[in-house]
């Protein structure tokens, strides 16, 4: 029996995979973060599975859930937000699933960074701006290795995605402001893909009082960099005429050409 470690996206029921759905339609018991994971995702679980809020468990107790499943021969279904891998938190359960000898599999999520990006309509990598997109978080509670530090992450003039960071939003502008500017866009996304969902965006001199006024503490993505509001970028090399790559040669042929897929096995 396996552990599947499902990504249910950032909230908005249509935004899981159909892997996803196929899973939770099958799997018994299904526990979910309630804190994260809204009930309308839910709706795609089987109607007699058993649903477990996993918000208020510890660790040994939700191995306990997994294990007993596993014992009576049920696949279990491990509902996480956004996507498992980032920011999941399940590193640890993965450790303790192997020292158990229990199987485990992880179905990829939508990001709550790619949910954002949709949200405010913008491509985080733009010609010129910013070809580099780094997730990371403001230390807090749990410490940030020093390589890692914000100043770090930010002399790199990348796209920015801070997580689990927004009541922190005051300090995360002023750090930034010297690599950045005060004029550099920067969007605080709530509870994206909810039915609540709300955002904020403005320049890094005053994001933190707009997130503020809007009381966004928490369940917050922060998004920093040029290219949400680009002045001015060059065209991708994708589509133009005058670059050529193996599926649009310079000269076009007679014939259409074919281009060979590598099928494994």
């Amino acid at each position: 029996m396996t552990v599947y470690f499902i990504g249910a996206g950032p909230g908005d029921p249509e935004l899981l995979t159909l892997k996803a759905k196929r899973l939770l339609e099958r799997c018994d018991p299904v526990l979910y973060a309630g804190s994260l994971v809204p009930e309308e995702v839910l709706v795609h679980a089987h109607p007699k599975a058993r649903r477990i809020d996993s918000a208020a468990l510890t660790l040994p107790e939700i191995l306990a859930h997994c294990e007993a499943a596993h014992n009576q021969g049920r696949d279990i279904a491990r509902l996480h937000s956004g996507d498992p891998s980032i920011y999941g938190a399940i590193g640890e359960q993965i450790r303790a699933l192997r020292k158990l000898k229990i199987d485990y599999e992880i179905v990829p999520g939508v990001t709550a960074t790619s949910a954002s990006a949709a949200l405010l309509g913008c491509e985080l990598t733009l010609s010129g701006i910013a070809q580099s997109v780094i997730h990371t978080r403001y230390a807090g509670k749990t410490p940030m290795p020093e390589r890692e530090n914000l100043a770090a992450m930010a002399a790199t003039g990348a796209t920015l995605a801070i997580h689990l960071s927004a009541s922190h939003i005051h300090k995360i502008a002023e750090e930034l402001i010297p690599f950045y500017g005060t004029d550099c866009p920067a969007a605080v996304c709530y509870r994206v893909g909810w039915p609540e969902q709300d955002y904020v965006t403005g320049p890094l001199e005053n994001i933190a009082e707009q997130c503020r006024k809007k009381r966004f503490t928490r369940s917050a993505l922060i998004l920093v960099g040029r290219v949400l509001s680009p002045e001015d970028f060059a065209d991708s090399y994708l589509y133009s005429p005058d670059k050529a790559h193996i599926y649009r040669p310079k000269f076009t042929p007679a014939a259409p050409r074919r281009v060979k897929r590598h099928v494994a096995g």
